[in-house]
């Protein structure tokens, strides 16, 4: 996995889960669904990457 693209996929899902607990802490559910989708966006991202560096072998 690329250095640029492990990070950024780290960066999001950290970001998605400070705004879910951010959400659930305050009681917002809008925020607590953008965190939810913000870390799926990371975790897809990083999925992604890992597929990539299998076939790359």
């Amino acid at each position: 996995m690329s250095g640029k693209e492990k990070g950024r996929a780290k960066a999001e899902q950290a970001k998605g889960k400070v705004k879910e607990t951010a959400g659930r802490t305050v009681g917002n559910e809008r925020l607590t669904a953008e965190g939810r989708a913000e870390k799926a966006k990371g975790n897809a991202r990083q999925a992604k990457e890992k597929i990539k560096d299998v076939f790359k072998s």
